[in-house]
C-alpha cells in the first residue's frame, strides 16, 4: 500500500468501514478476462477471518464462473466526499475502502443458508429478521455464495485527518 498513513488495521475501524459499505464488486476471471458484479452483501467475522456472504438467484454468469474458478477478487467503498481546494490540483476525496480476494463457494446447507440471508439483511438494514427459520422457502428460492478473504486491505482518507 503506498499511502500507509491512510491504511485501517484495527479490528473496529475495520468492523465500521464494512458496516458502512452496502455494495461489494466481487470479480471474477472469466477466460482471461475479468468479470465484476456489484452485490450487496453481509459480513462476519469468524475464527478472526472475514466472511462475505451475498445472495442471487440460482443460476447465471457469476455462478457458472465460481465454478470454474473459485478465487474471487473484492472491492467495496464508502463515505465519499469531495475534498474542496482552491486550485484543481488541490481537490482531494474522502472515502473508506476495502480491497482484497478470497475463495468463492455456493452454501447448499440449509441452516448456513438461513443464517447467511440474516446476516445480509441485518447488514442491510439494522434489523434483525427470523422468518428465515420458520419459512424454509426463502432459503430455498435464492443462492448464497460464501467468500472467505484469503487477504485484504484497508484504507480511510476522512476529513478528520485533513
Amino acid at each position: 500500500m503506498r499511502r500507509k498513513d491512510r491504511e485501517v488495521k484495527s479490528a473496529d475501524e475495520i468492523r465500521g468501514i464494512l458496516e458502512t459499505c452496502k455494495v461489494c464488486r466481487l470479480g471474477f476471471s472469466d477466460q482471461g478476462s475479468i468479470y465484476i458484479v456489484p452485490m450487496n452483501f453481509g459480513a462476519v467475522f469468524e475464527e478472526g477471518r472475514l466472511v462475505l456472504y451475498f445472495h442471487g438467484a440460482k443460476e447465471g454468469k457469476k455462478l457458472l464462473l465460481l465454478r470454474e474458478t473459485p478465487v474471487v477478487g473484492i472491492e467495496m467503498d464508502c463515505r465519499h466526499e469531495l475534498a474542496a481546494g482552491n486550485t484543481a490540483c488541490q481537490y482531494s476525496y474522502y472515502y473508506a475502502s476495502l480491497i482484497g480476494n478470497g475463495r468463492a463457494e455456493i452454501v447448499t446447507e440449509p441452516d448456513e443458508k438461513r443464517r447467511a440471508l440474516a446476516v445480509i439483511m441485518r447488514h442491510q438494514t439494522g434489523r434483525e429478521f427470523t422468518e428465515f427459520d420458520t419459512n424454509p422457502k426463502l432459503e430455498q428460492a435464492v443462492e448464497i455464495i460464501r467468500v472467505v478473504a484469503e487477504e485484504f486491505s484497508c484504507k480511510c482518507h476522512s476529513r478528520d485527518e485533513s
